[in-house]
């Protein structure tokens, strides 16, 4: 055995010890330049290409369970050509499961590991969907415009997606047009009001507006907060925000974000290891960084990586080498 490996078993064999699970992260992360999956540890070391040919990847989640990493694949920009895709956890067994055309521009993906649910934002499908794991039973939960006129506006573009289970909500951003401050984050349950559509429903809630331009959501159930990458120019824009997802019961008003990383270059993921206290965040310059779920603590873990666009934090299995 190389020394290499041998310091890997030791490590990993003093980390079943320790309980140390920290020691089993790792991110799962998406090129769009290279058009890729590729992981990494926490530390921005080991990386590997784990897929090839993906066609502009966007979102992706990981279901450590099964096994499985999903992304979404937006196509061609302007064609309905959008596609979900699955694989083993080191890049096998690829299959996809919502065929071209299945969606059309799919952004943010998360997983509903209870139901066995998938949720998506679709841009320019101007909605938010579902699916069952396998891809089948696609549904249209929120539709915010129809048509080439209605995909020419850019504030029904949706991008963004965070779920709720316990409490039946979805969340999702509307991103609107370049630095025009007409961003939006918005919740509604998950199942549509009876006698509603996904057109015309009436429960939908505008948690905040004139954001720069709101991209990935993240939430922490347990301290009732949302966090968000929001790209746009400075001051408020290319930060990482997070807010309270309820009201104050006093003076029934919502609490102004606050702004806990600057100076993204054109930020896009984000995802949360909540046991471990941080956040790791990815930009279209290439770059992922991690940082406290405060702010502090930043750190570059790697960069000039390509057009970074979504991330996945996982704690995968321990198996000796």
């Amino acid at each position: 055995m190389k020394g290499e490996n041998m310091t890997q078993l030791k490590s990993s064999r003093s980390a079943r010890a320790s309980g140390d699970q920290a020691a089993l992260g790792r991110l799962f992360v998406l090129d769009l330049s290279g058009n890729c999956v590729f992981s990494v540890n926490p530390d921005g070391s080991d990386r590997k290409v784990i897929v090839h040919e993906c066609r502009m990847p966007d979102g992706i989640a990981v279901d450590v369970e099964r096994g499985h990493i999903y992304w979404t694949n937006m196509g061609v920009l302007h064609l309905n050509d959008g596609s979900i895709e699955r694989a083993d956890l080191d890049g096998r067994n690829r299959q996809t499961i919502v065929p071209p055309g299945g969606t059309f521009t799919p952004k943010q993906i998360q997983l509903d590991k209870s139901s066995g649910k998938l949720y998506w934002s679709d841009r320019e499908g101007m909605g938010v969907m579902r699916a069952n794991f396998d891809g089948s039973a696609i549904e249209t939960l929120v539709e915010t415009g129809r048509g080439d006129i209605d995909r020419r506006d850019q504030t029904r573009w949706c991008v963004g997606i965070s779920v709720d289970t316990g409490r039946g909500q979805i969340y999702w951003t509307q991103k609107g047009p370049d630095n025009a401050g007409l961003g939006r984050i918005l919740r509604a349950s998950i199942e549509i009001p009876a006698g509603q559509s996904a057109s015309n429903r009436t429960d939908i809630e505008v948690l905040f507006d004139g954001l720069p331009e709101p991209i990935d959501l993240e939430l922490d159930l347990k301290n009732r907060l949302l966090y968000w990458t929001d790209r746009g120019d400075p001051p408020r824009g290319n930060t990482v925000n997070r807010a309270p997802l309820d009201v104050d019961t006093k003076g029934q008003t919502r609490p102004t974000p606050d702004v806990l990383f600057t100076h993204l270059m054109e930020g896009i993921g984000i995802a949360l290891d909540l046991k471990g206290g941080r956040m790791f965040l990815t930009d279209l310059a290439g770059s992922v960084y991690s940082a406290s779920l405060d702010g502090s603590a930043k750190q570059t873990l790697l960069y000039a990586q390509g057009n970074l666009t979504g991330i996945a934090y996982a704690q995968l299995p321990l198996t000796e080498k």
